[in-house]
């Protein structure tokens, strides 16, 4: 992505791209080796060819509903394909902030939309808002709060008919800080005997993981990266500046229009079945393009696998670090994620200049 570097940072960063198939493969490889550690190391260690073995049985149909059967299946397998789904998601939702406001320290969580959802969702587990949809209330309510943060946002920057990106990012920042105390007052308010399950949730958690919190995620990951890479163009074009996009063609209203509803609806389903969990979508993006340029039919699928990989290894640190005790998932990648941005803007500091 072009971002107020000018022509000499996107050269330097396209000069260093690897081979896209290359890339798919190695981080495929990653993320494979990722979930085989993730379903196989917890407080009961099982070698990676049982846990190979019991997901292998339940495939052909034939589980054998064993002690190590019970773990495998219906605890770690489903964290960690959930672990997965929320580092892609959240990976993909920060490459398109990114984009939409060309700003490379832009993510769901600094512009507000990550709060939002944590409004809604907490309403869900406090209030019960939304009851009557059942399993759905939590992703109801943390999507409506996403898109209620986005649009927010939104307006309360807009200029006429003007968007500045400065001026959406420090409109997030504000807005982030007073999702966050309608939070803590909700949770003030709310039942003390829920509170304590909602502040670790707030920090992030795969804890409670089952195989029917994966199917929503799934779809929304699966038709908001068809759409994605369906319009990777208009997105090259937005991270060149609204002027260029504008005379390639580009309707930049529909296109951020439609790139607001994606990034509401992956950072609201990602909040909703995992919590808060900040800086994935922040630095995995810049990994990435690091390796394999700005061009978003690169970039797309190679942050979604990264992420995955990324999350899956944050978790199973998060699972081990202080056993038998779990550490809340944001915790985690806030402490890797940090250090990791601090050399990339030593590194590449023409990649964070102000958006122009």
């Amino acid at each position: 992505m072009t971002v107020a570097g000018g022509d000499r940072g996107s050269a330097a960063v396209l000069s260093h791209r690897l081979p896209l198939p290359v890339v798919l493969l190695a981080f495929t490889v990653l993320l494979l080796v990722s979930m085989i550690l993730g379903v196989a190391i917890g407080s009961v260690p099982i070698s990676p060819q049982a846990a190979l073995g019991v997901i292998a049985d339940h495939l052909a149909g034939h589980p054998r509903y064993s002690v190590a059967d019970a773990i495998i299946w219906d605890i770690r397998l489903p964290r960690v394909l959930l672990a997965a789904l929320v580092g892609a998601t959240l990976a993909t939702a920060g490459t398109v902030v990114q984009v939409l406001v060309r700003n490379a320290l832009a993510d769901p969580f600094l512009l507000g939309v990550s709060s939002g959802a944590s409004v809604g969702a907490t309403s869900v587990l406090l209030f019960g808002a939304f009851a009557s949809l059942g399993a759905w209330a939590i992703s109801a309510g943390s999507v409506l709060g996403a898109l209620g943060a986005m649009g927010a946002v939104f307006l309360v920057s807009r200029r006429g008919r003007a968007l500045s990106p400065t001026q959406l990012i420090l409109c997030g920042v504000v807005l982030s800080a007073l999702f966050e105390s309608v939070t803590s007052f909700l949770i003030f308010r709310g039942n003390p005997q829920a509170t304590q399950a909602v502040l670790f949730w707030l920090l992030g958690s795969f804890g409670l993981a089952t195989w029917p919190q994966l199917p929503i995620p799934a779809i929304v990951l699966a038709a908001a990266m068809a759409y994605l890479l369906a319009q990777a163009r208009s997105l090259n074009a937005l991270a060149l500046g609204t002027g260029s996009a504008a005379a390639l063609g580009v309707d930049l209203h529909r296109l951020r229009r439609d790139l607001f509803i994606a990034t509401s609806l992956m950072a609201g389903v990602a909040v909703a079945v995992s919590g808060v969990i900040g800086f994935v979508g922040l630095v995995v993006p810049h990994i990435v393009r690091l390796m394999v340029g700005s061009e978003h039919r690169r970039v797309l699928p190679a942050g979604m696998l990264f992420g995955a990989s990324f999350m899956v290894l944050g978790d199973l640190l998060a699972r081990v670090i202080v056993a038998p005790q779990e550490m809340p998932i944001g915790v985690i990648t806030a402490f890797i994620g940090a250090p990791l941005l601090i050399v990339l803007v030593r590194r590449r500091p023409y990649l964070y200049g102000a958006a122009g």
